[in-house]
């Protein structure tokens, strides 16, 4: 056979495969550019939320915002770094019990009692990898980061990857997202793992990889442990999908390796509930009982009597809907992205996406790419769509859904409204409703931006098109920038305010080096270990630590250098001091305590305790103006005397305490014994000072000094509690005395000094 010549058809025709391939690849190129752009730009939205959260965490919550869960987790999260999942005070355990923690009395824990945390510890242990480095505000900054990136994935799977960009930005214009996700509970970390899960979800159908699906499974377990409601609320929509595709699968003839996929979510899903299950009964000694149910047992999912920490309601659908229609409104108008722009923008898209469902449904024709997007990716040859860009669009919405008629069940959101916290950072309970709306809106712009390119094309030529494009635009965003902050703005204000009383709370407690300044690294146990210090603080939500003042956090072994004890009663402190022997002080404030909604005056007084047979105690007070007479007055439990005292610009007061019992040595008796007996252990000692003015209006000095007395000795905390009193000889924090620079009335003043003297 003879060599073949080549026709020239043919050579035409491997010119036009050249002409082809070259083509194929310039595509191609320009698919992977812009494909690359688009994450590049994905990536620096999502870091710009990330930076913009740690920001407020560490600009606006420097001190942590008012609700004290923070101070739970981070406790938690000390813990965990200590490799404890209970405190074993001991002798403390009274005076540290921190808030919302459980105390159990049992023989086979150190000293007795164990105390444990009514959270789960997954979110902590996220936040431990921040204090392990003494930063754990990057923790915070992190999970936003990903929150952002994996909010652009799933809407990039919905619609496309520019739609997802665009819905990374909006959940950056959140007021909602950044408040709570700057501060450190658990409500944006157990978004991230849901996120996670869902992505991962959507891979294993679209790509049919069981490794995603373990992935994806993995996800859900660790969002089921970290918040088991919430993650049941945001897994339904998602469990709706997955017995639809199964019925198709089984139809059209392949549903076993759809059910081997479902089986491989499910499975590890699974272990973490039997591994959430297996925690509690560690920790509560039942599996079937949640911490936070042991910690208050009708607190829980559920209409009936709902109650915690002597706040009790009957909660009942009628109020189940009221709540959920508030939060509901507050996310529209306030709470959501960029306000009620953000909702109108989310309803557009909406509208266009059930237009692009009903397109397809009744055979209109779409655009080649739209319909080839209609049917996911992955290129199956299966018989049936198993997740459509529509039926995961249908996820969305059944999970905007699923998570205001879950939380219809759950009293917490009517708690949150009674107690103002949702004020400050949102409906928090429905946080995971952000993913949908952002999702949504971002459609809604992308498909009004495209309307009126579109428009404006069809009217005016390409020049003109373009400005008016921009105009049209420029104004949009222009309203949309202004209602984003008219609606971050009051709960911005509303914390700063809290957050500038707080800074002066502590000042004092700043100024001795006991707590850090903000954008100070952290460490637990890290400030100077030779500084074993006692610091007695007030309670005035109940005898809890941390609670209000979350910064004052306690080492897990309350051996770092300071340890923090609520201030109840003499019996109590001298027990904290003998079980700590450590340099004790008071903090104490002035004034009435709001939550930090009005500012006090602080104080941190250094206290000795002075042992001997006998104490010796002077006091000299000022007197107010108008006074005309005063009185010296000395109680104990066993009752009291009085003495007669001139009348002068000071009034100086010698008294003495021994284990006989207490007395005025330098003015005379007026009624009473000698010397007022005083009981075995510890117990207070009250010196009451009255002036009265010409109108029978009194102003009553009254110090408190916590005594023990042991055999022949005695035993004073010094110096003593003061307080200034109008027209009442006891009086509250409110007329504390925090020395000579309080807001007293002219004339007040007071000096004090005490000294031990043994036999």
């Amino acid at each position: 056979m003879g060599r073949r010549v080549p026709r020239l058809s043919d050579i035409d025709l491997d010119f036009g495969v050249f002409r082809r391939f070259d083509i194929d690849i310039d595509t191609a190129l320009d698919f992977d550019l812009q494909r690359n752009r688009r994450r590049a730009v994905a990536l620096a939205v999502s870091l710009l939320v990330g930076l913009v959260v740690t920001w407020f965490a560490v600009d606006l919550f420097p001190f942590h915002s008012v609700n004290d869960d923070e101070g739970v987790y981070l406790t938690q999260a000390a813990m965990l770094l200590d490799g404890k999942l209970f405190l074993y005070p001991g002798a403390l355990a009274e005076a540290v019990r921190p808030w919302f923690f459980v105390v159990e009395e049992t023989a086979s824990a150190p000293g007795g009692v164990q105390m444990y945390s009514k959270y789960a510890p997954v979110v902590p242990a996220l936040f431990a990898l921040g204090l392990a480095v003494g930063l754990p505000n990057l923790v915070l900054g992190a999970v936003a980061v990903l929150n952002a990136a994996l909010v652009y994935t799933l809407t990039a799977d919905v619609f496309d990857r520019r739609t997802g960009v665009i819905a990374a930005g909006l959940l950056g214009l959140s007021p909602m997202f950044l408040l709570t996700s700057a501060t450190f509970l658990a409500y944006a970390p157990a978004t991230m793992f849901e996120l996670a899960f869902a992505v991962c979800y959507v891979r294993a159908a679209r790509r049919d990889s069981s490794g995603y699906a373990v992935v994806a499974g993995t996800f859900v377990g660790i969002a089921f442990f970290a918040r088991p409601f919430t993650a049941v609320l945001f897994a339904l929509p998602f469990i709706v999908h997955s017995l639809w595709a199964l019925t198709n699968a089984w139809r059209a003839g392949t549903g076993w390796p759809v059910f081997r996929r479902y089986v491989a979510i499910a499975l590890p899903g699974l272990t973490f509930v039997g591994l959430t299950l297996a925690y509690n009964a560690v920790v509560t000694g039942d599996p079937l009982t949640f911490p936070y149910i042991a910690f208050a047992p009708h607190d829980g999912i559920g209409f009936g009597r709902r109650s915690i920490l002597g706040y009790d309601v009957l909660f009942t659908p009628a109020m189940g809907v009221e709540t959920g229609l508030v939060a509901l409104d507050l996310l529209l108008t306030r709470w959501g992205p960029m306000g009620w722009v953000g909702t109108v923008a989310a309803a557009v898209g909406l509208g266009l996406t059930v237009q692009r469902w009903w397109r397809f449904q009744t055979g209109r024709s779409l655009r080649g790419r739209d319909r080839r997007r209609h049917h996911g990716l992955g290129g199956r040859d299966r018989e049936f769509a198993e997740l459509s860009d529509d039926a995961l669009a249908a996820i969305l919405v059944g999970l905007f859904v699923s998570v205001f008629v879950g939380n219809a069940y759950f009293w917490g959101t009517h708690n949150g409204l009674r107690n103002g916290l949702i004020d400050l950072l949102g409906p928090f309970y429905h946080f995971d409703a952000l993913v949908p709306l952002v999702a949504f809106g971002a459609a809604g712009i992308v498909g009004f931006t495209r309307f009126v390119r579109r428009l404006s094309h069809r009217r005016f030529s390409a020049s003109e098109a373009r400005g008016v494009v921009f105009s049209i635009l420029l104004v949009c965003a222009l309203v949309a920038a202004g209602v984003t902050v008219d609606a971050t703005g009051d709960p911005y204000d509303e914390n700063r305010l809290r957050t500038e009383n707080l800074a002066a709370t502590y000042e004092p407690l700043v100024d001795a080096g006991f707590e850090d300044t903000p954008l100070t690294p952290s460490v637990p146990g890290g400030r100077d270990d030779t500084t074993k210090a006692l610091v007695f603080h007030p309670d005035p939500y109940g005898d809890w630590s941390a609670h209000p003042f979350q910064t004052l956090r306690n080492d897990p072994g309350y051996d770092g250098p300071v340890v923090y004890a609520i201030d109840d009663g003499a019996e109590q402190d001298f027990t904290v001091l003998d079980a700590t022997n450590r340099t004790p002080y008071r903090f104490a404030y002035r004034g009435t305590w709001t939550g930090a909604v009005d500012p006090v005056e602080p104080e941190l007084t250094r206290l000795d305790v002075l042992s001997g047979d006998r104490v010796d105690a002077m006091s000299a007070f000022g007197r107010p103006d108008g006074s005309n007479t005063a009185s010296v007055r000395v109680e104990t439990e066993s009752g009291y005397a009085r003495y007669d005292a001139p009348i002068g610009e000071e009034l100086t007061v010698d008294w003495s305490i021994t284990a006989d019992g207490v007395s005025v040595t330098n003015h005379p008796l007026a009624a009473g014994p000698e010397r007022l007996p005083i009981p075995r252990g510890a117990s207070e000692v009250d010196l009451l000072v009255t002036y009265v003015g010409d109108y029978g209006e009194t102003v009553t000095y009254r110090q408190t000094v916590s005594v023990e007395r042991s055999g022949d000795e005695v035993r004073v905390i010094w110096p003593p509690e003061t307080r200034v009193c109008r027209l009442t000889t006891d009086c509250g924090t409110e007329s504390e005395w925090v020395g000579p620079d309080g807001d007293y009335l002219p004339g007040v003043a007071v000096e004090t000094n005490a000294t031990a003297a043994k036999s």
